[in-house]
């Protein structure tokens, strides 16, 4: 019995894999178009670029791609800081990894420490709350390398003054 169930697995696998050839499209094919549709702005004189950030780090890539879109709004220019609150206090941690600090326990899972200390050396500005270092058991002396430990109440403040410059904002918010 238990033969010509695994002869039959066998024959539908094959069945699967010759229904759609795979890969359908030998490497190197475009699969998208390439027009960019917007001109590449540059920061104006006094521009700035603020990003909040109430993340889940290393469980999506929303913390991350912010801190892309924040080193490019740098590079072109702007002003740029980012604010880590909540749970998103977590992506400060220079502490991280496995088997031991720095370490990678999964392919990538540094990438958003690397891309924050990119960011700081290129001139960015990242403030990380307290609080939220604190709600996830996390120490000041965790923190990567030149990011500014913050008041919870710096928060509301700071996204005040960054309207205030009329800076661009980017807010991200994931549970």
């Amino acid at each position: 019995m238990t033969s010509d169930i695994d002869a039959q697995i066998a024959e539908n696998i094959q069945k699967s894999l010759g229904e759609i050839p795979h890969p359908s499209l030998p490497a190197g094919t475009n699969l998208y178009g390439s027009t960019k549709i917007f001109p590449d702005l540059q920061a104006e004189d006094g521009e700035s670029y603020f990003t909040l950030v109430h993340g889940i780090p290393h469980e999506s890539s929303v913390s991350f791609v912010a801190i892309l879109q924040a080193t490019r709004a740098l590079r072109k220019g702007f002003e740029s800081a980012i604010y880590f609150y909540g749970p998103g206090a977590l992506a400060c941690s220079a502490t991280r990894g496995f088997p031991t600090t720095g370490d990678s326990g999964f392919p990538g899972e540094q990438n958003m420490n690397g891309s924050l200390e990119t960011f700081i050396k290129e001139g960015g500005t990242v403030f990380c709350c307290r609080f939220g270092m604190g709600l996830h058991g996390m120490r000041e002396e965790d923190l990567i390398e030149g990011v500014v430990p913050a008041h919870p109440l710096d928060v509301q403040d700071a996204l005040i003054h960054y309207a205030r410059k009329g800076a661009i904002i980017n807010s991200t918010y994931n549970l």
